[in-house]
């Protein structure tokens, strides 16, 4: 029987030269997973079977991608899913599986619905308990800050394979959380987005999402004001669409969808407008709301089409790139979005292989009409976003996007914009932004195809342009160009094909054009050469600064020099034979006739000489290598010379050439071994460490090319260009894609004679080297430093360049590394003895230590490349791959030479995949060696060792064991021969860098019992000082380091039974199958004790711990700094499942009275978290709410006020005094419940009988709870805790503390009331002290109370009450500008989450009377903030004490005192706040907004009614006696006003109906200019206005808008004329689509503002201009014929002559009406002109005719002409050159003379 197909392997696997080898290694290595796999968890050891395995299983997708069965593939994911949800796993291994088990599932086609079936619940469970955890925020749980990405992301994996049912069980789970005043709202929002699964196919829409989508759509269509969970409505939305392309219909939603998108961009209109900042941080993500348009385009109807075109036309001018502000990230990021979320629709529509996700329907998908239509709108942005002031990066991705759906219309607009820029010297910005974009588009470009077959013809004229760049003096243009070059010559063979021209008849029109421009190909290589030779001559050393110490080459000029050989190469690998002749002779001659210093220049030519090597390596070898020896030979014969300490600058530069150009093919360079032999052993030797330097470097690469496995040619077609013409025609291949089936790489495998070769080198050069270095070693040969180093330096050259087929460390072969060679084995060894004797006797040898530590890492890891290399190509990789892709067709459709570099670097990941290497003795020699060198005196050698150290502690397993205690061997306080630099090494050691391991902190209770306590003991250490900050920085950092990574180790390791069956099934499946047998029952047996064997180790590990660490703090004269860090790390040892011992508990209770501040705060973390583990449980019991109400189930989910849950509300005709009916009463505790509706069982606390006993005398307490008992039952102990709370921490900065609040708390909790009568005295003394800190601290307390208070009895709760009463009167009284916020917290967090009839005695304290005026003003709005802090806890259950408080505060809103309006309107907003107009909302018992604004409108009437401005003449006094209604009137305004500017930020909806009728009121009051001394009342009028603008409107309301402005426009106050027009460009640009959407409004507004523009007043005139201008601009209004021909109407309004006034009067007589007239249309005109501010319109040159002819008009026509001449002027004057087409010859005359005529400037 045939196996079953991989589910998907790694395609590049079978091109490597070893391809055929690796089928059956994939097969042993999976069977080798499975089978161990299986077993550890049937042995139910997760640690360090089960992890090291999984990890295994990485790797294996790491190296051979998903090649396993289908049947596998679902056991691995259903095993490793049971894995992550066993609930009381450790997190570290939880985020270890779920990273797995993401990858597995990474590529949903793979696996249908049918394969796989995973549970929800379990995955809802774990995310409750971790990212909702109750115990986190008191020190019970640590987890680490990437846990919640992991988990959404594993949720995210998962979504598709949940159950058909899931949808609607998730909605039963999730809808009675949806309170939307409440925290829960969000938090059931973020779970829907998370959970609910939208991939079901079209039969199962029934129980997905259409149970869902009517009700969340409306609940998003009504929300005004964006709460938090607006976006993640959004998010959920945009993947329900991109899932259902076709069966969902959009279209009524559309302009309200499109409204919202362009609302979330926030862009600014009009000059001065407010920001709301929760628009900002609430906003829409960008991503997802691309993915929403993009799915909902196409189809039928064509709708969005149509918006998105009007949202560009709207945001078109935001793209100039004058523009700049915050928002300009999103609209470049919508920019680079779009175009890549069509083009990935495009490739799923039209290329992707069908799989089971179900397919877009014919009827819906893009057809090409659609996708024209989309590049057409949106090329216009992107081509001026290529000059964006943030860079061209986002424009360059969104043409190569665009480029790939219709080249011909995105190339030809991008080549305008490019020939100027390469012509122009002057804006280099310029040049570099264009040339980025044609990189983007380069693909799209030269391969021409159908659309655009003109393409290719412009490549060589862009090439031959682009030379110049080649520019030394500017460095980002010199990158660029080279980026440039090298882009276009990958994609085109470098070939002369102009002879065809003579041969074939039957080329295209455009083929011809081709071929005779390839004749240049020839000419673009040399100069580009000269260029380069250019380039170097002006960046040799001498050059660009003086001989100073810095020899190395600067940042800038590496990047040029690898820019310049990559580009080089490139050209060469695709220059044909004779291109390349030409070329190979020009860089020849260069390099042998100049002589080039070696650091900068010189190393520039030898990688031209390099790559010219590379690429022909026959003919180049040729003339090089002869060449460089004779010069070298020559230069050496006198045997001086090997002495010189400066050597010739000639021999230094032959060597170099020398040493680059043979990093070649190996084979090449066989014929010229001799000689090279004969060079080695002259210069390895010199004196003259430059010198031997180079000789080394040139030994090291003769190895390397002999030894590596590396392809030797990239060029874009297999089998290069070399054959003749008539056979093969290159302009066939420009642009081609690589196949990936016939590759067709030539790799480079060592030959015999090459490892011969390599063996001949080692023995000649290495062998001598070791035998010295060990006769030096042992003492018997004397050496100078410069002699041992020279030796280590060949030994690590050697080293590096045979890394790779020396035979590893004493051990098993590893598989792959074909050749193996043993005669090197015993020299390896000596690296450790030779070194180990230079440490004792020359340990200030510090260069020849660097060396060593070379060796000795690269001993450890090195395989013939390094992972550090590796990540960056990979890297590097990826971005041209990007660059260069085709996203549309996709199915890796990549150039050549980027699929020969992707399989190479599958190769070295072959190659790297050494991390978990076994730990062998050798390697355990050296790494202590390591840790010897990390420990010596010197700083550098320290820190060089310690990086090794930390690389190989990562890359062996359980090496860290064995190498802890050596380290804290330093830190020991018994020893007495510890240096300060050695205890210092040992610390960085125990530090770790930032990426690796940090020993300190290892997640195993085995490490941190060794090394905690051993920190804390270091403290009496005879090397440890206080006095060196670097000492002190050290152990502040380890502290920092611990706690920031420490997340809580596992204490059991248990495994379900369900991963045990999964893995028996695992262990059975077939191919590969395994010839494991089952396990027997003793072994499972021994397995299962094992693991209660480890459990019970891990408790024991965890008390030790802490005992130790409290030996080590009493210890004596321990440092005050060790003591505060180990009682750090205590407070990391408390838990959730496990209570602290005893001692640690007496311990942290003590702490509370510590002297030191940091440590009394640990405390109080530590000793609320312990009173949290010692609560006890507390019984519920589940209730039915329709029977307590006697109200039935309603039929279909209404929230809000519904008879079944009336009994929840306040009602003070029954509230509970008495204890029968407090103990008959059924509190729920939790606000939410019962608003949405209700949860499948309720369950309540159970009756008083059932809980905990209460009053419990000391000795029925445990021990742990008679520590603590005793200690707050000692007044003494009271006291001083009490003393040192209410002392000041930081002056004026501290605030009401959560923590402490969390101490009282639990105290009042697990004791009841047993230490009242120790802390009643405290608190009268106390409150009567009016200081912040003694107020703050008595704030505490006594929220700790009321919450603690839950569970007493009614006697106990009421004795507390009559205690608390007085003293919050008191404390009320006594309020202070700095304690009021502390009391609004204290009574605000009281009431969180409690039932409001529990706390009637609060609730009646607080509204006694909160405005009375005694204490003043200042007292009136403290206790307004107080009382609002509770009342807003309550939400929607206490209607009867709004209305109380309402009708208490009507009267009252005539306030004088400014701090009092403002509290009034906070407080109104929140009387307000549950009046929303949400769907399927019962209409709200609270009060309402409609009566309230009724009763209000009847009292401003008096304001209404008068004409003349309304002027704030109100004193702040509350002055004897009525004043008259219109003052009244005023005050009640500024109140109104205050409530309004609340609520525009808070509140779910706005009552625009009723707000509307007071903005005729407001337009009367705003001021006009800004001018900011205006009075309160004008700016809160001006401020109320700017908010109502933006708000959002629904459908409905705008006629209503509308007739409000109408009605205005007519005011007889031009104030109020003025301001509609403010009001109204912010309002239309904020309600776009949906004013669009109504064609009788945009009529309105159109008839508005034209009417205005002949107001008889001048401001209100020139407002409507510049509105007028913004609504053409935003394409909200046309500019179409009939407007045009009313202006010219107006324009020709006949004046009376000049001589007909009479010149005497100072008057102008001129009839105004019609002045008014003419000036009308003048400006009419000059709005059109000014609308479009970056081109030129086909109308505009008439226009600017028309307007020229009133430059002599009278005032103030002529004023208008002069502005928007010069407006004009400025605006068009960067792209005159293009704009100056638009316009006939006669107008450019006319133009000219106005723009520059003496009028002007008059």
């Amino acid at each position: 029987m045939a196996p079953p197909p991989p589910q998907k392997e790694i395609v590049y696997n079978k091109l490597l030269p070893y391809g055929e080898r690796l089928e059956a290694e994939a097969a042993r290595f999976l069977t080798q997973i499975k089978e161990n796999l299986a077993r550890a968890v049937q042995l139910q050891e997760l640690w360090p079977g089960g992890l090291f395995w999984t990890r295994k299983l990485s790797t294996y997708i790491r190296l051979y991608g998903r090649k396993f069965s289908r049947e596998d593939h679902v056991l691995f994911i259903k095993l490793l899913y049971e894995l992550v949800t066993i609930p009381k796993l450790e997190i570290s291994m939880m985020q270890g599986f779920a990273r797995l088990l993401i990858n597995l599932l990474k590529k949903k086609e793979l696996l249908s619905r049918d394969d796989l079936e995973l549970p929800w619940r379990p995955l809802y469970e774990m995310l409750e308990r971790i990212l909702y955890s109750k115990t986190e925020h008191l020190g019970l749980n640590w987890f680490p800050n990437s846990v919640e990405s992991v988990l959404k992301t594993l949720v995210k994996s998962c979504r598709p394979y949940f159950p058909e049912d899931a949808t609607a069980e998730m909605l039963d789970e999730w809808r009675p959380l949806m309170c939307p005043f409440d925290v829960t709202m969000q938090k059931a929002i973020t779970y829907f987005e998370l959970f609910l699964p939208t991939t079901l196919p079209p039969e199962l829409h029934q129980k997905g999402f259409k149970l869902w989508f009517d009700e969340f759509i409306g609940l998003w269509v009504s929300v005004q004001n964006l709460p938090q969970w607006e976006g993640h409505l959004v998010n959920l939305f945009a993947r329900l669409a991109t899932d259902n392309i076709g069966y969902i219909d959009w279209d009524p939603y559309v302009p309200k969808i499109f409204t919202r998108i362009l609302r979330s961009l926030n862009l600014p209109v009009g000059s001065n407008q407010v920001v709301v900042p929760r628009f900002l941080t609430n906003a829409y993500d960008v991503g997802h709301a691309v993915m929403w348009i993009t799915a909902m385009m196409g189809g039928p109807s064509k709708l969005v089409q149509k918006h998105l075109s009007g949202l560009f036309n709207s945001i078109a001018s935001f793209y100039h790139p004058s523009n700049n502000g915050r928002w300009l990230n999103k609209l470049m990021k919508l920019l680079q979005r779009l175009p890549s979320g069509v083009v990935r629709r495009l490739h799923r529509e039209r290329y992707k292989k069908m799989t089971w996700l179900t397919p877009v329907p014919d009827s819906h998908k893009l057809t090409d009409q659609d996708v024209t239509d989309f590049v057409e709108c949106i090329i216009q942005p992107v081509l001026l976003a290529m000059f964006s002031k943030t860079g061209s990066l986002e424009a360059a991705q969104a043409l190569q996007n665009l480029a790939l759906m219709r080249p011909e219309l995105v190339i030809p607009p991008v080549l305008e914009k490019t020939y100027p820029a390469l012509e122009t010297l002057t804006e280099p910005h310029q040049l570099t932004a264009t040339l980025s974009c044609v990189i983007g588009v380069a693909r799209s470009l030269v391969s021409g195809g159908k659309w655009f077959p003109e393409g290719p013809t412009h490549m060589l004229p862009l090439l031959m342009r682009a030379l110049p760049g080649v520019d030394p003096n500017d460095f980002s243009k010199c990158m660029i160009t080279f980026q440039f070059i090298a882009t276009f010559s990958t994609l085109v063979p470098l070939v002369d094909c102009s002879s065809v021209l003579q041969e074939r008849d039957d080329l295209s029109e455009v083929e011809r054009e081709l071929c005779s421009a390839t004749a240049e190909f020839e000419d673009f290589v040399l100069q580009f050469m000269d260029r380069c030779f250019g380039l170097i001559e002006s960046s040799t050393l001498e050059q660009t600064r003086e001989e100073t110490e810095t020899e190395k080459m600067t940042h800038l000029e590496s990047l040029v020099e690898l820019g310049l050989s990559s580009t080089f190469s490139t050209i060469l690998t695709q220059c044909s034979k004779d291109i390349f002749k030409v070329a190979l002779e020009k860089v020849f001659n260069f390099a042998v006739s100049n002589i080039f210093e070696t650091r900068v220049a010189g190393r520039m030519v030898a990688d031209m000489c390099r790559a010219a090597v590379k690429c022909r390596p026959e003919e180049s070898l040729k003339l090089f290598v002869p060449h460089c020896c004779n010069v070298i030979t020559h230069l050496t014969v006198n045997d001086d010379v090997l002495h010189d300490e400066e050597l010739d600058k000639e021999l230094l530069w032959n060597l170099q050439l020398l040493s680059e150009i043979t990093r070649v093919d190996g084979k090449k360079l066989l014929p010229y071994r001799e000689q090279l032999g004969k060079i080695l052993q002259r210069t390895l030797h010199l004196t003259c460490k430059q010198g031997y330097i180079l000789s080394c470097n040139l030994l090291h690469h003769l190895l390397r090319s002999a030894t590596l496995i590396y392809p030797t040619e990239y060029c874009s077609v297999p089998g290069g260009f070399d054959k003749p013409l008539s056979e093969y025609f290159p302009i066939k291949d420009w642009g081609k894609p690589g196949d990936l089936w016939n590759l067709d790489i030539q790799w480079h495998v060592p030959s015999s004679e090459e490892i011969d070769f390599a063996f001949y080198l080692l023995d000649t050069f290495l062998q001598p080297e070791l035998t010295r270095l060990e006769h030096y070693a042992v003492g018997e040969l004397e050496m100078s430093r410069d002699d041992v180093q020279q030796c280590l330096a060949i030994v690590h050259n050697c080293l590096i360049g045979s890394g790779n087929v020396l035979p590893p460390l004493k051990g098993e072969r590893v598989a792959h590394l074909v050749p193996s060679l043993v005669s090197l084995e015993e020299t390896k060894l000596y690296t450790g003895v030779e070194y180990g004797y230079i440490l004792d006797n020359s340990e200030d040898d510090t260069k020849s230590l660097f060396l060593i530590i070379k060796i000795i890492s690269d001993v450890l890891q090195f395989q013939g490349s390094h992972k550090h290399e590796f990540d960056s190509r990979w890297k590097s990789f990826n971005l041209v791959k990007k660059s260069m892709e085709n996203r549309l067709q996709g199915k890796k459709q990549h150039i050549r030479a980027l699929l020969i570099d992707r399989v190479m670097l599958q190769h070295e990941l072959r190659t790297l995949t050494m991390e978990g290497c076994e730990y062998k003795t050798s390697h355990q020699e050296m790494i202590r060696d390591l840790l010897c060198l990390s420990t010596s005196s010197y700083g550098q050698v320290r820190s060089k060792a310690q990086q090794a150290f930390f690389t190989a502690l990562g890359t062996y397993n359980f090496c860290c064991r064995d190498i802890i205690p050596l380290v804290l061997e330093f830190l020991r306080p018994d020893r007495q021969d510890v240096t300060q630099k050695q205890f210092k090494g040992a610390l960085y050691c125990l530090l770790g860098n930032h990426s690796g391991v940090c020993l300190a902190n290892l997640h195993d209770w085995d490490c941190i019992a060794q090394t905690w306590p051993a920190i804390v003991s270091s403290g009496l250490s005879k090397a440890m000082s206080l006095e060196k900050p670097s000492i002190v920085r050290l152990f502040d950092d380890l502290a920092e380091k611990i706690h920031r990574q420490y997340e809580t180790i596992g204490l059991d390791f248990a495994v379900p039974e369900k991963c045990v069956e999964i893995a028996v099934m695992l262990q059975k499946s077939e191919h590969p199958s395994s010839n494991f047998t089952g396990l027997c029952s003793e072994e499972i047996q021994l397995g299962i004790q094992r693991q209660k064997e480890k459990n019970a180790e891990a408790l024991r590990n965890y008390e030790n711990l802490v005992n130790m660490l409290l030996d080590c703090v009493e210890q004596r004269n321990l440092p005050w700094k060790f003591e505060h860090i180990s009682i750090g790390f205590l407070s990391l040892l408390l838990r959730d499942d496990r209570i602290l011992p005893v001692r640690a508990i007496k311990f942290f209770v003590q702490c509370l009275n510590h002297d030191a501040i940091v440590v009394r705060k640990v405390a109080i973390s530590a000793v609320a978290g312990i009173l949290k583990q010692l609560k006890r449980t507390h019984k519920k019991v589940p209730i039915c709410p329709y029977e307590i109400s006697g109200n039935p189930k309603p039929s279909s989910i209404q929230a809000g006020d519904r008879p079944d849950n009336q009994w929840l509300h306040y009602d003070s005709q029954s509230l509970p005094k008495t204890k029968e009916a407090w103990e008959s009463c059924c509190f729920v505790e939790k606000t939410h419940w019962g608003y949405y509706t209700w949860p499948q069982t309720m369950t309540v606390y159970a009756p008083v009988g059932h809980q905990p006993k209460l009053g419990r005398r000391r000795e029925e307490l445990t021990e742990a709870e008679q520590i603590i008992y005793d200690h707050f039952s000692d007044p003494k102990f009271v006291e001083q805790l009490i003393k040192f709370l209410s002392l000041e921490d930081r002056k004026g900065k501290d605030k009401f503390n959560p923590r402490r609040f969390c101490l009282f708390k639990g105290l009042f909790r697990n004791f009841d009331d047993a230490f009242l009568p120790v802390l009643q005295p405290h608190l009268e003394q106390l409150v009567a002290d009016s200081h912040e800190s003694t107020q703050r601290c008595v704030a505490e307390i006594i929220a700790g109370l009321i919450r603690g208070s839950k569970h007493w009895t009614f006697e106990k709760v009421e004795k507390l009450w009559k205690l608390l009463c007085p003293l919050l009167r008191t404390a009320l009284s006594n309020i202070t500008v700095e304690t009021y916020n502390d009391w609004g917290t204290c009574i605000a967090t009281s009431c969180e989450s409690r039932d409001p009839r529990k706390l009637h005695w609060l609730f009646e304290l607080l509204l006694e009377s909160p405005l009375s005026g005694e204490g003043g003003s200042f007292v009136d709005a403290c206790r307004l903030y107080v009382l609002q802090g509770g009342l807003a806890q309550q939400e929607w259950r206490v209607p009867e004490l709004l209305h109380r408080l309402l009708k208490y505060l009507e009267p009252k809103l005539t306030q004088v005192y400014k701090n009092v309006r403002e509290r009034i309107g906070s407080v109104l907003t929140y009387i307000f706040m549950i009046d929303v107009s949400l769907p399927n909302t019962a209409a709200t018992k609270s009060p309402r907004v409609h009566e309230f604004t009724t009763r209000i409108l009847e009292n401003l009437k008096p304001l209404m009614e008068a004409d003349e401005e309304i002027q704030n003449h109100v004193m702040e006094e509350n002055g004897v006696g009525e004043q008259d209604e219109r003052t009244q009137g005023i005050k009640l305004l500024k109140t109104i006003l205050k409530w309004l500017m609340a609520s525009a930020g808070r509140s779910f909806s706005t009552a625009v109906t009723e707000q509307l009728q007071l903005l005729p009121l407001f337009f009367k009051i705003a001021p006009v200019e800004n001018d900011n001394s205006y009075d309160e009342l004008k700016r809160d009028a001006k401020m109320c206005l700017s908010l109502m603008s933006q708000g959002l409107l629904y459908p409905q309301q705008v006629p209503l808008v509308l007739q409000v402005l109408k009605q205005t426009a007519t005011s007889n106050s031009w104030h109020a004329r003025y301001t509609i027009l403010t009001y109204l460009q912010t309002m239309v640009f904020y309600n776009l689509f949906i004013f669009l959407n109504n064609e009788e409004a945009v009529n309105d507004i159109r008839w508005l503002v034209i009417k205005l523009l002949e107001d008889e007043q001048l401001e209100v005139r020139e407002m409507a201009a510049t509105t007028l201008s913004g609504l053409l601009q935003c394409n909200f209004l046309a500019m179409d014929g009939p407007m045009q021909t009313h202006f010219e109407q107006l324009c020709k309004m006949r004046l009376p002559k000049k001589r007909k006034r009479d010149l005497g009067s100072v008057v102008d007589t001129i009839p105004s009406g019609d002045l008014v007239k003419r000036h009308a249309g003048v400006l009419g005109l000059s709005a059109c002109i000014l609308s479009s501010p970056y081109d030129v319109p086909t109308w505009m040159p008439q226009l600017l005719m028309d307007l020229s002819a009133h430059l002599n008009d009278p005032q103030p026509i002529e004023m208008t002409v002069k502005k928007t001449l010069s407006n004009f002027r400025r605006t068009h004057h960067d792209n005159w050159q293009e704009h100056k087409q638009q316009f006939t010859d006669d107008q450019l005359l006319v133009l000219t003379d106005l723009l520059v005529s003496p009028c002007y400037y008059a």
